[in-house]
């Protein structure tokens, strides 16, 4: 990690890179050490969701036999004290806080006091049920929580060089590898969630120890063998009682092992379960040069990007598995987009970013990123969604059980609390998603001001990049160093007028897999401009998009927008939008932060007196006037930041 100096400097991106520093983190740790005075929510009506506290910490201290008592909270708890220590590490390495890491090296010598001497290490089965070890692997997460540990050992070691975690963490992975694999006696079979795949891969790449990618190869290739192997395991089991309730019932696609990877061709199950696998298999194309693995790799992430992927660059449609349905099937009311999701379509992005530097990754990473990512958490940094609605009714949430898991605002805190770490950790980490460098060549995937330095054939190449983006579609790199190179802009897939200088002078580049590709011996003081016309432009989806035929969207740039009732009245549905019409742009400062806002002219219903207290009318009598309004439109990122309030994204077209 951190092969290249990068410090960001863009104001839209500081912003959240201190309040996660300043305010996401603190609060994290307040919530996971059971401090915090807040509710904690379920993200769906389910018996089995607990919601009382996080008690995390505590799980950890009574594996480790400081505490006494029973563990607490979802079966793979720990990831989240995991996901959070891994986000300190990003901060870390943004801005050194002292404080700070000193909370993170005490959770560093908790965890090695909670490990078993074997190397084992997760607090629900050594406190409630150390008999049933890897007994019920699609159900134990075990391995899930493991993998989500080495990550974070790995960053926290690369930042801190704190050798404990990562001694923590190769005594897990050697135990792992005594236990799993191919050879006789071992368990040849893998977890009901991917994670660890990955982990192992982070973990050869810091430490080149080769029994660690051999073992992520071995589970990604063994998956699917058997689409039995899960009821067959879970006969080892000495107990019947289930780890977590409901699972009994999920077919082989929800675990991704009802065929082998190589011969997978949609999107199925889970889709977070889906992200870490695609992002282990594409990383293990990489390293192994494995081309049968990479082709598998493109055909799943068409699948999911041209079939079964929200305008938002959120995934899953369905709250049942929080999973993939079918192809274009993408409901705007019932679908689930769950923030983790989107963070691992990023996470699966930037690892094909790295076999095949092809603008399309880029292009994604950047819609989900703007839109579904920073959507799931408030603009307090306190408070955060696990689904992403693109479309909300208040009272339907409330008063519809299929939609329980439609939230009209965002919670503090939930009893599975996944996405609010992984957030702080991806954001934390987001210099390393901004450019992929290859060979001889910088490509610039993500347009975000900042200082760089990079490493090129024995040269230091310092690189500064000026931009207000995604407000303003002016780029421009100023090179701070005398050498040879390639620098390569990725041009949007929205964009449709551009142009780029170099030194004053307009010019065309060659364009390589949607990069301009600007190849010369820089001189110190050079500056290219990339400048791209940003103006918001109705979107229409494919009309085998039920949900969406006859409706559109309004992107600018690769921000998606939305309109709320705040600012438009309720009944949104009543609105319909004149695609000849111009988009007025203006720049806004006030709650929501320093926004483009949009504004058109646009008719709404008028309901009249006739239709009170009946439901049906014969269409003859039908008589319907409307208004005109000023519709608003805010970014869909702002949304849910000023209380309860209806919210669409796709509005009427005539």
């Amino acid at each position: 990690m951190f092969e290249n100096k990068i410090k960001i400097t863009a104001p839209f991106w500081q912003q959240y890179i201190n309040l996660i520093r300043e305010e996401m983190l603190p609060f994290q740790w307040s919530v996971l050490n059971d401090e915090a005075d807040i509710k904690i929510e379920k993200e769906r009506d389910a018996d089995h969701i607990p919601a009382e506290k996080s008690h995390a910490i505590e799980n950890f201290k009574i594996a480790a036999g400081i505490s006494k008592g029973k563990h607490y909270g979802m079966v793979f708890q720990d990831s989240d004290v995991y996901k959070w220590l891994e986000a300190v590490a990003y901060a870390l390495h943004q801005h050194q806080d002292n404080a700070l890491q000193k909370i993170a090296d005490e959770v560093i010598d908790l965890l090695a006091k909670a490990q078993q001497s074997d190397g084992y290490l997760n607090t629900y089965f050594t406190i409630e049920a150390p008999e049933r070890r890897y007994k019920r692997l699609y159900q134990s997460h075990e391995l899930y929580c493991a993998g989500h540990f080495i990550e974070a050992a790995v960053g926290y070691y690369s930042v801190t060089k704190n050798q404990k975690i990562l001694d923590i963490a190769c005594k897990l992975a050697d135990h792992i590898d005594d236990v799993f694999g191919s050879e006789d006696g071992k368990i040849h079979g893998y977890d009901g969630h991917e994670e660890i795949e990955l982990a192992l891969l982070r973990l050869f790449e810091l430490t080149k120890n080769d029994k660690y990618k051999k073992l992520a190869n071995f589970f990604l290739y063994e998956r699917g063998k058997n689409p039995n192997f899960f009821k067959e395991q879970q006969k080892t089991d000495p107990s019947t009682k289930p780890v977590i309730e409901g699972m009994e019932s999920f077919k082989p696609e929800y675990y991704q092992n009802h065929k082998p990877i190589l011969e997978q061709e949609t999107a199925e199950g889970h889709a977070v379960r889906v992200m870490y696998m695609c992002t282990g298999m594409a990383m293990i194309a990489r390293l192994n040069n494995d081309e049968k693995m990479f082709e598998a790799c493109k055909r799943l992430w068409k699948n999911i990007v041209t079939k079964r992927m929200y305008i938002t660059g959120g995934i899953g449609s369905t709250v049942i598995g929080e999973a993939f349905t079918a192809d274009y099937d993408l409901p705007n009311d019932t679908m689930y987009c769950e923030t983790c999701a989107s963070i691992g379509l990023i996470f699966f992005a930037n690892n094909m970013l790295k076999l095949d530097v092809d603008s399309q990754y880029a292009d994604i990473m950047e819609k989900a990123l703007y839109n579904t990512v920073i959507d799931g958490m408030a603009l307090d940094g306190k408070h955060f969604f696990y689904v992403n609605p693109l479309e909300v009714v208040p009272q339907l949430s409330h008063k519809d059980p299929g939609k329980s898991h439609v939230k009209t605002v965002r919670p503090a805190w939930f009893g599975c609390a996944c996405c609010p770490p992984n957030l702080a950790r991806l954001l934390s980490s987001l210099d390393e998603y901004m450019y992929t460098v290859k060979d001889d060549v910088i490509y610039s995937n993500l347009y975000v001001s900042n200082k760089s330095d990079f490493k090129i054939n024995n040269q230091v190449i310092s690189i500064e990049e000026i931009t207000d983006y995604p407000w303003d579609g002016k780029i421009t790199f100023k090179v701070n160093s005398e050498a040879t190179f390639k620098l390569g802009l990725r041009i949007p897939s929205w964009a449709n007028r551009y142009l780029f200088k170099l030194n004053g002078k307009e010019f065309t580049p060659k364009i390589e897999k949607g990069y301009a590709i600007i190849d010369r011996t820089w001189e110190k003081g050079d500056i290219v401009i990339f400048d791209i016309q940003i103006e918001a432009n109705f979107v229409c989806a494919n009309p085998l998009v039920r949900e969406d035929y006859g409706k559109v969207a309004i992107q600018r740039g690769p921000i998606i927008y939305c309109a709320e009732g705040v600012d438009n009245g309720d009944n949104l549905h009543l609105i319909t939008i004149d695609t000849n019409k111009k988009i007025n742009e203006y720049k806004d400062s006030d709650s929501l932060g320093d926004i483009v806002k949009l504004e058109l002219e646009a008719e709404k219903l008028i309901l009249d007196k006739q239709w009170n207290n009946i439901l049906y009318r014969n269409i003859m009598e039908k008589q319907e006037n409307v208004e005109i309004i000023k519709l608003k439109l805010i970014p869909y990122f702002c949304a849910f930041n000023r209380g309860e309030n209806e919210m669409a994204i796709w509005l009427k077209t005539k």
